[in-house]
C-alpha cells in the first residue's frame, strides 16, 4: 500500500526542487534592497544643509510683523532662502517674504515682514538649499 506523498507525487509529480531556493534568494534580495534604501533616506534627512526653527514672532502694528529664528548651516552652503507668512484672524496671508539670510551673522535672526492688513501670526515655512527639496 502506498503512502499519500507517494500516490500525491504519482499523479501530480515531484515538486522542483529549486524552486524554494530562488524564492528565499529573490526575498532576501528584497529585503537588503529595501533595508539600504531606508538606510540612505534616513542618513539623507537626518543632516539637512540647512535647518531653522522659530523662536518667537511678535506683530508689532498694523502693517508690520517680526520674526526671530534659529538658522543652522553647513559652511559650504550657497544660495540658502528661507519663507515666512504672515496670517491675519481670517487665515488669510497678508505678507509673504522669501530671502536669502545672511549667515555670517550668527545662528539667530530677526525678520520682518510688511503686511496688507493686520497679522494675528507669523508662520515661519524654514529654510532650505539648492538639492534640498523642502523647506526645514
Amino acid at each position: 500500500m502506498s503512502t499519500s506523498h507517494d500516490s500525491l507525487a504519482d499523479r501530480y509529480g515531484e515538486p522542483p526542487t529549486g524552486r524554494r531556493a530562488v524564492a528565499l534568494a529573490v526575498a532576501g534580495l528584497v529585503v537588503v534592497v529595501l533595508a539600504g534604501l531606508l538606510a540612505w533616506i534616513t542618513f539623507f534627512h537626518a543632516d539637512p544643509t540647512i535647518s531653522s526653527q522659530e523662536i518667537g514672532h511678535e506683530v508689532v502694528d498694523d502693517h508690520h510683523a517680526t520674526i526671530r529664528v534659529r538658522i543652522e548651516a553647513d559652511d559650504d552652503i550657497e544660495d540658502p532662502e528661507c519663507t515666512l507668512r504672515a496670517i491675519s484672524h481670517d487665515k488669510a496671508v497678508v505678507g509673504e517674504d522669501t530671502f536669502a539670510p545672511d549667515l555670517s551673522q550668527g545662528p539667530v535672526h530677526r525678520f520682518e515682514v510688511r503686511t496688507e492688513r493686520r497679522a494675528t501670526t507669523v508662520e515661519w515655512l524654514g529654510c532650505r538649499a539648492e538639492g534640498q527639496p523642502r523647506y526645514r
